[in-house]
């Protein structure tokens, strides 16, 4: 764990270096002027910045440009604060609110960083018509190129208003089983009981299984003696098995029920029995009649037969 943690803040320092490295490059470079080059060459660099920038040139950034696109940013992450907070008091309510909530918030996220961006080149003194015509023109020619990315937001959506599964819900994908933990605007991530992530592209979501839904049951299987007599161990089951309803009704829905012989195999005869349970508890459920089955075979003394092996002497 300390080693994550010390991972995570040598990511996080860098990337705040980084960034300070790349504002003042950008700064510099808006400013012809700082370099310390000579003026034919800041000339160059300033009709290079207009022929392939589109910065009018009408004035150099100054320290009120600077202070206003940083009120700017200031402004839309409050906003961004606020409709978020907002978002997440209103998605407590129920798993699909939750959702839903998680889905705005994703999108905005991503709408707030544009307009903060054409804000911000606005602020500077660029050009923003021109950019943005020239923008959709390369969306245009990047559109192809980005099929999948298209596709994993269009069933992102899909996914949450159809409601094929929540925030919460338990689901089993190919063969990972887990709980939903967040549904964004292009993937979903799941986590399973050993606390593992998988992120998944919402466009790769395909024949799973949502075991939220409904209960579910847990079984056990257990074989007994040959010799038992099969009519009294029915009656002592149907004796039995509601009072472990009342011992632990944090995991049984229900009384467990006998649902008969399922198998005369070579030591014993094998039995079957379920318990409604949720599908989180689904586990501890089965451990626990497990248990109860086990307990109460001993005290009425149901043998469970093991393997024998019979050696028959040839004298």
């Amino acid at each position: 764990m300390k080693k994550r943690s010390r991972k995570k803040a040598v990511f996080g320092a860098r990337t705040v270096v980084g960034a300070l490295i790349a504002v003042v490059l950008t700064v510099v470079l808006l400013n012809p002027k700082w370099l310390p080059v000579s003026a034919q060459t800041r000339a160059a660099i300033a009709e290079l910045e207009k022929t392939h920038f589109l910065i009018e040139r009408s004035g150099h950034v100054t320290l009120a440009h600077l202070l206003t696109l940083a009120l700017s940013i200031c402004i839309l992450w409050l906003v961004y604060t606020l409709i978020k907070l907002i978002l997440t008091a209103v998605g407590k309510k129920n798993a699909r609110t939750r959702t839903v909530s998680s889905l705005i918030v994703g999108t905005l996220k991503y709408l707030f960083v544009i307009v903060g961006v054409i804000w911000g080149l606005s602020i500077l003194g660029v050009n923003t018509t021109a950019v943005l015509a020239g923008v959709g023109i390369l969306g245009l020619i990047l559109g192809f190129g980005a099929q999948s990315l298209i596709e994993d937001i269009i069933t992102g959506v899909f996914i949450i208003f159809e409601g094929q599964y929540s925030i919460g819900d338990i689901i089993i994908l190919d063969d990972f089983r887990g709980t939903v933990r967040e549904i964004g605007v292009r993937t979903t991530t799941i986590e399973d009981a050993g606390k593992n992530l998988k992120v998944v592209n919402n466009s790769d979501i395909r024949n799973f299984q949502n075991r939220s839904r409904h209960t579910s049951l847990a079984a056990c299987e257990v074989s007994v003696s040959y010799d038992t007599d099969l009519p009294r161990l029915e009656k002592l089951l149907q004796d039995s098995l509601p009072g472990m309803l009342d011992a632990h009704p944090d995991l049984y829905l229900a009384a467990p029920r006998y649902l008969g012989v399922t198998e005369l195999g070579d030591s014993g005869v094998a039995i079957k029995l379920v318990v409604e349970t949720r599908e989180e508890n689904i586990f501890a459920a089965q451990r626990m009649l497990t248990r109860d089955i086990r307990v109460l075979f001993a005290e009425k003394d149901v043998e469970i037969p093991f393997p024998q092996v019979v050696v028959h002497s040839g004298t």
